[in-house]
């Protein structure tokens, strides 16, 4: 009963030590101060609290707006007036209507799992399936009281095993009556699974041996079946039926759609900014349940310690981030309160969730490894370290841990819909297979140790440029293809936009026993900048909390943080701006094709960093989750970047559609994706009420003809209407509500959003391309066209399609096993090349 209680106790001490080390800090300089306590009245008094906390639970907001604002923070005032005028914003929706009237990729659909053969052909290929175990012609196993024998039976009376995958070539034995094959005291069967009962199947010439840890297999002597170091070669061969092992349901029917060639433009939708291996991040005991488990759902899926030994009561961080005062902490099979669109602490990308979004349309995931060292060692209860490099290594092994997961319940070693990929093409590749492309990428707040300490007025840098090298080397071969350069705190590349009200003061308190100095908001010129930074504390007044989990964290156990300066009068900007160390990372990811991502960066350090990839010529530049302004989105745009706003409400993000439309060049392929930031870090859409007339009706049809019914987990049945996005398997239903609301407001904007998310993936996968050195197509960009001579000079049969787009720049056209480029002859401006290309997408033909 006490052992949870003893686990919190070490890491407390921690927190007791940091509180005696942050009350001895000095406040900012000659700048007059306000307390955690203090800023909180102001901010109860200004704003309001929305719900009854529970006793003892710190004043602050619930406040859900920022979800659905253009610029996620909440930059408001002159400063932040979009540069575009009202023509420039019509010319870009003329030329987004005319980019969806183009004809689109025929597609395909594929099996979501290879045939199940009579016998496995493979030690994977049992995932799922339900076998007898033959020891000889003629006799198989069957059970004998809580044991196993062998006998000279009918097949039909053998015993039978449902084979559920733990990892690669290993399977729990779930037999008719719900139990486990195991090893535990002899060969019996158990209630629960455990490392006991977890078999590790090898395949020989003569048949299949199974061996638990300790070198003990299965063996069958005459009519004994035993553990032993002599294993027997079992025959394997399908029978059924077999009970189904605990397990939540997809509920989308059809095969998944894919392309008809390996090398054509894709179809389908795109997430830039999502944390799926967060369960491991401020330490690994802040968020509750994870992606995966080798015992499947029951262990995955279940609620912290701490919830579950007060019955959901104690919950504290919960309960602040949520404004309720309990909730219930059963996970599988009821799911009562979690997962929620507010729920931050609980899983959110459970991977059967993550298959449903996959089934459902998602072609592109970018997982962002994140990390906050200083609000990890605020939090009192950890297991992992809290250095934001260690975290990062940590989560791209899970990464790479949950792929091989997602292999093995899908058949083998390459077969899961889940690939993390590297390059845009074959990020391509595995679109047109039907699969999900993965992109790594890192969003921290000191990346490669790059922190500063403000001493006697300059900065001291923890780190120096041939740090930075060295570590985005090692981030590369680790698989890394998308950054950030700050996240909450600045740091020795760059200022912070910070965040607001509550949040903000908690994290510039964080911000301070990072570096030695609070961010150096100062009220913003208008002649200096376009957009302001988050809004800081000048009293009186204040404003609503933004992503609330950091503010939480220190707000619960924010006695270890300073008073914070009380600021000028807003707009507030942020003096920091980008270091020379920001500029050589930009310079150094970019010289690697790695994506640079600006959000969170000040308004002064991002328009730095868009001078740097202006100068670079860089296209490899996006903005993941509305964390950048409204002056950064057209230059965005006009480097060949690509925007996925932050996902929010359905009814937000249309907003947010409409005005992105309004920013598009017409050098370059329009498509937009959406950023979930789940796991943690922001709140998901709400539900729109299952009343309202333009609701989601179920079933519908999705991307490639799929069906998309209401989706179960064991007794909880979700529906968008009513649950909103409680968890990741609901973004179909979201994208489809997305239609709802765009064609009840518009006529036509129903077809039009889906249009332009549906071709998000091949627009990043068209930035990508161009930033690995690739010319834009020279339909769209009249003065890089060739003379059609020339085009047949340079594209000569054999060549692949990337050498092809080396040679002649991106293609117009890329429909089935043809590329469209644009040429020019003489009296003759634009004309389309067609360039033919084998099964293999080597060059067959050029013909004009």
């Amino acid at each position: 009963m006490n052992r949870p209680h003893r686990r919190v106790a070490a890491p407390a001490l921690l927190a007791v030590a940091l509180v005696v080390t942050a009350l001895a800090l000095p406040s900012s300089a000659g700048r007059p101060t306000a307390s955690l306590r203090e800023v909180n009245e102001q901010v109860k008094a200004a704003a309001g609290v929305p719900h009854t906390d529970p006793p003892g639970t710190p004043a602050h907001t619930h406040d859900p707006r920022f979800k659905n604002q253009l610029a996620r923070g909440g930059e408001q005032g002159v400063e932040t007036v979009d540069p575009t005028t009202a023509v420039e914003a019509r010319a870009a929706a003329s030329y987004v209507a005319s980019e969806r009237a183009l004809p689109d990729p025929r597609l395909t659909r594929v099996p979501v799992l290879q045939r199940r053969r009579p016998e496995p052909q493979d030690r994977y290929a049992m995932a799922g399936g339900c076998y007898t175990l033959s020891p000889a012609p003629g006799r198989y196993l069957v059970r004998s009281g809580s044991g196993l024998r062998a006998a000279a039976v009918a097949r039909g009376r053998a015993a039978r095993f449902r084979f559920e995958p733990t990892r690669l070539g290993a399977y729990l034995l779930y037999t008719t009556d719900r139990r486990f094959l195991a090893g535990s005291g002899g060969l019996a069967v158990d209630d629960r699974p455990s490392r006991e009962a977890d078999w590790t199947v090898t395949k020989r010439p003569a048949g299949f041996k199974l061996t638990l840890r300790g070198n003990r297999s299965l063996q069958a002597r005459g009519a004994t079946a035993s553990l032993g170091a002599a294993p027997t070669l079992f025959r394997l061969r399908t029978v059924g039926p077999c009970p189904a092992h605990p397990e939540a349901q997809v509920d989308i029917s059809g095969w998944p759609h894919a392309g008809v060639t390996p090398f054509q433009e894709v179809r389908g939708f795109v997430d830039a900014h999502t944390h799926g291996m967060a369960y491991e991040f401020l330490g690994g005991r802040a968020h509750c349940g994870k992606p995966w488990d080798q015992y499947g759902v029951t262990y995955a899926l279940v609620d912290c310690p701490d919830h579950q030994v007060t019955g959901g009561n104690g919950a504290v961080l919960e309960t602040f981030l949520s404004g309720k005062p309990s909730h219930d902490p059963v996970g599988w099979p009821t799911f009562k309160d979690w997962p929620a669109p507010d729920s931050l602490t609980h899983e959110g990308t459970y991977h059967r969730w993550m298959e449903r979004a996959w089934r459902g349309g998602l072609r592109v995931f970018v997982n962002l490894l994140v990390e906050n060292n200083k609000l990890c060692e605020v939090y009192p209860a950890k297991k992992n370290s809290c250095d934001d490099m260690d975290s990062i290594r940590l989560q791209a092994k899970r990464m790479y841990q949950f792929q091989d997961y997602v292999d093995a319940q899908f058949g083998g070693p390459g077969k899961g819909f889940y690939r993390i990929v590297k390059t845009p093409f074959e990020a391509r590749r595995v679109i047109n297979a039907g699969k999900l492309a993965v992109v790594m990428g890192i969003e921290t707040s000191v990346p490669f140790g790059c922190t500063f300490k403000a001493v006697l007025g300059s900065d001291r840098p923890a780190c120096t440029a041939a740090d930075i090298t060295r570590q985005i080397g090692e981030m590369h071969r680790m698989g890394v293809r998308q950054m950030e350069l700050v996240n909450k705190f600045d740091n020795a590349l760059g200022g912070v936009a910070g965040d607001e009200g509550s949040t903000g003061l908690v994290v510039n308190g964080a911000n301070f026993l990072e570096t030695g100095s609070f961010w150096d908001m100062r009220t913003c010129k208008p002649a200096a900048t376009e957009n302001s930074d988050r809004t800081q504390f000048a009293a009186p007044g204040g404003l609503p909390a933004q992503d609330a989990i950091f503010g939480a964290i220190g707000q619960l156990f924010g006695s270890v943080l300073p008073a914070v300066p009380l600021y000028p009068p807003a707009d507030h900007c942020n003096a920091r701006g980008l270091t020379s160390l920001g500029a050589h990372t930009i310079r150094e990811l970019a010289r690697r094709d790695m994506l640079f991502d600006p959000d969170h960066l000040s308004v002064k350090a991002r328009q730095a960093a868009m001078g740097v990839i202006e100068q670079l010529r860089y296209p490899g530049v996006l903005s993941s989750h509305s964390w950048s302004t409204p002056d950064a989105y057209p230059r965005i745009y006009r480097a060949g970047g690509f925007i996925t706003p932050y996902a929010g409400d359905s009814t937000g993000f249309v907003d947010k559609w409409r005005r992105h439309v309004g920013w598009a060049d017409p050098r370059y392929y329009w498509g937009i994706g959406y950023g979930a930031d789940i796991n943690g870090l922001g709140a998901q859409g709400n539900p729109r009420g299952a009343s309202v007339r333009n609701k989601v009706t179920y079933p519908f049809k999705g991307i490639g003809g799929v069906t998309v019914q209401r989706q179960r987990a064991g007794k909880r049945v979700y529906d968008i209407n009513r649950d909103g996005v409680a968890q990741y398997g609901l973004y179909p239903d979201w994208i489809q509500d997305l239609r709802k609301v765009a064609g009840a407001t518009r006529p036509g904007d129903g077809t039009a959003i889906f249009d332009d998310m549906s071709r998000g993936p091949e627009a990043y996968l068209q930035m990508w391309e161009r930033a690995t050195g690739i010319r834009p197509d020279s339909c769209r960009n009249p003065g890089l066209r060739k003379p059609v001579g020339a085009v047949r000079r340079l594209v000569r049969p054999g060549l692949t399609t990337e050498q092809v787009m080396r040679r002649v720049g991106q293609p117009f056209r890329r429909l089935g096993s043809s590329y469209g480029v644009c040429a020019k002859a003489p009296g003759r401006p634009k004309v389309m090349v067609t360039i033919d290309f084998t099964p293999k997408g080597r060059v067959r033909a050029v013909r004009t």
